[in-house]
């Protein structure tokens, strides 16, 4: 018998391991050289839907957002959000339309899906695109990427330039569109009723101090006293000038001028402005585009629209994804499926009105248009004695509400609201007229100049700039957030309110014939948003909990807070987040 060979010595063996080992080295180079190939030139491809199915003759919904972030902000709608509110869409039937499905639905009367979506992304932002491009491929959604065209071509790296552009349109999941040729604002006066003139919007840093302005191609460069500084032709010579611009720059860098237009600002064109200013607006975008998005605020547009009157909404970095399918639901009046979240969770609570989404430790209830929200936790009633803490984060503009002692039968309730940065408490005896226990302005919320977005584009006059910002009450943003610590205790005739850990009531009498019931959460739109009328109240980590001789006596009802491991890993997720935006915005 012959004596063993060293394994070592095994050459057949080692050979055998090599071929093993390079196989596995080539693969995941092959891996990672496809996963880099993809990132680099986008090899995905969009899939045309099968036209032939379409048989819709009505009309389509048009959404367009502002712009996308890795998180939310004031004005970009975060990543994540945008995925779940495409998602949505995508899991009701909607499917993505062309610019030329749309120059068919109204030129030639061909059909569309039944739910049929056109989407874009405004302001030519870098990272919209960047964003937005992965979850477009997931649903295989096409959108149309607008710019400003005296940014296309600048080398500024916030902004698509045109070698990004025409890569994208390869795929065949974008489109081009543009927003016109520049941001730039005139007849400008502050709050003060002062004149300054003329003004590109990185002039503008203060924007809250602005209250009167047009955009540049809205109306007659005028003076101090509204009087034109410049005759019709002039006038005309002026806003033909920009559109020529803008015409130039896309043939010369792209080779052809996008075929849609959204133009800043909207609802103005056609709507109350100086009439030569229109004819000489409408005159050139008929020229140079095949459709205009004219208007803002209404998602649907049926055959009477026409090519150069179209409307679509801008969703608000804000809303949550129910806020986008409640205005769907009320602009096209087809019914939608809501989100609900967790289900767990949300089957605690009786959904009133409204619709109720449970996401993470987060409860976003969204009121219908014009209407209240309301949930109401099912095994709350009969409790005399309780306390209910929760964070209050939705936005400054609207109201807020927590009930406790809320008899349904009866209407008989004490309430805390939050409300335009106003704290309400109030009661109601069974059969009676509500009462205010207390009312009074909260601390103030502060805020970013650059988060704002200028809205008040209007017609105006002489008296109006002289006479300055209206004598109302304060104004605030809409889009800015308002976030405070509420906690609320009911114990035997006493009623507690305490408001970032100050008390604000305590130990308030309240009416013996409120003597028990249950505890419910109220989201309601405030008038001083005239452009919205569905709001998102948000309550996070929210704990209700029956009250015993002692306040450290308590049976939890309700929960969703972090807890635990579960709350550290979520604050140390927040704050490398909170680094990495810190680093993307600075370098």
């Amino acid at each position: 018998m012959g004596k063993k060979m060293n394994v070592a010595l095994d050459y057949r063996k080692k050979d055998h391991k090599k071929v093993i080992k390079t196989i596995v080295q080539f693969v995941i180079l092959l891996i990672v050289g496809t996963l880099f190939y993809q990132a680099v030139f986008q090899v995905t491809s969009y899939a045309e839907p099968d036209h032939a199915a379409w048989t819709n003759e009505k009309g389509f919904i048009a959404l367009s957002y502002f712009g996308v972030g890795r998180t939310g902000t004031p004005k970009l709608i975060a990543k994540n959000q945008l995925d779940e509110q495409l998602r949505a869409l995508h899991d009701q039937g909607y499917v993505t339309i062309s610019q030329q499905d749309i120059l068919d639905f109204y030129n030639k009367k061909k059909p569309l899906p039944d739910k049929a979506l056109f989407l874009s992304f405004e302001d030519g932002r870098n990272d919209s695109a960047l964003f937005a491009d992965p979850i477009l491929e997931k649903y295989n959604y096409k959108a149309t990427a607008l710019s400003y065209a005296n940014k296309v071509g600048n080398s500024d790296n916030k902004f698509l330039q045109p070698a990004d552009m025409l890569k994208m349109i390869k795929t065949g999941f974008w489109e081009l569109g543009s927003n016109g040729y520049r941001l730039t604002y005139i007849n400008v006066f502050d709050r003060n009723g002062q004149f300054i003139g003329v003004r590109d919007e990185n002039q503008l840093p203060n924007k809250e101090n602005i209250e009167y302005y047009n955009h540049y191609l809205m109306d007659f460069i005028r003076d101090s006293n509204m009087i034109p500084v410049e005759d019709r032709t002039e006038m005309e010579a002026r806003i033909t000038s920009d559109y020529k611009a803008m015409k130039d720059i896309y043939t010369k860098e792209l080779g052809f001028v996008p075929g849609v237009y959204m133009i800043m600002h909207a609802n103005t064109l056609y709507e109350g402005m100086n009439r030569l200013v229109s004819q000489v607006n409408d005159a050139n975008i008929r020229q140079i585009f095949k459709m205009h998005f004219n208007r803002e605020g209404n998602v649907y547009n049926d055959r009477s629209a026409g090519l150069y009157n179209l409307t679509r909404v801008q969703p608000a970095s804000y809303w949550y994804t129910n806020h986008l399918l409640m205005k769907i639901q009320k602009d096209t009046g087809q019914k939608m499926k809501f989100v609900r979240g967790d289900e767990n969770l949300f089957d605690q609570w009786q959904k009133l009105s409204g619709a109720a989404q449970f996401t993470e430790n987060k409860i976003a209830l969204t009121s219908p248009p014009a209407e209240s929200g309301m949930l109401y936790l099912k095994n709350s009633d009969g409790n005399r004695d309780v306390q209910v803490s929760a964070q209050l984060d939705g936005n400054l503009v609207g109201r807020q509400s927590i009930y406790v002692r809320y008899d349904r039968k009866t209407d008989a309730y004490v309430r805390v609201t939050l409300q335009d940065n106003k704290l309400i408490v109030e009661q109601k005896k069974p059969g009676g007229q509500v009462q205010e226990l207390y009312s009074g302005k909260l601390s103030d919320v502060k805020w970013e100049s650059e988060d704002l977005a200028f809205n008040k584009a209007s017609v105006y006059t002489k008296a109006q700039t002289q006479a300055g910002a209206p004598d109302e009450e304060e104004e605030f943003p809409t889009n800015i957030k308002n976030t405070r610590q509420m906690e609320i205790t009911v114990k035997g005739g006493s009623l507690r309110v305490a408001v970032d850990q100050q008390p604000v009531l305590d130990n308030a009498a309240i009416d013996p014939a409120i003597g028990q019931g249950g505890v419910a959460l109220e989201a309601q739109y405030s008038k001083k948003n005239k452009k919205d009328d569905i709001y998102d109240g948000v309550f996070t980590d929210v704990k209700v909990a029956t009250v015993g001789e002692k306040e450290t006596d308590q049976t939890v009802l309700f929960t969703n807070s972090y807890t635990g491991f579960q709350g550290a890993i979520s604050k140390v997720e927040n704050a490398i987040s909170a680094s990495i935006d810190w680093v993307i915005e600075t370098f």
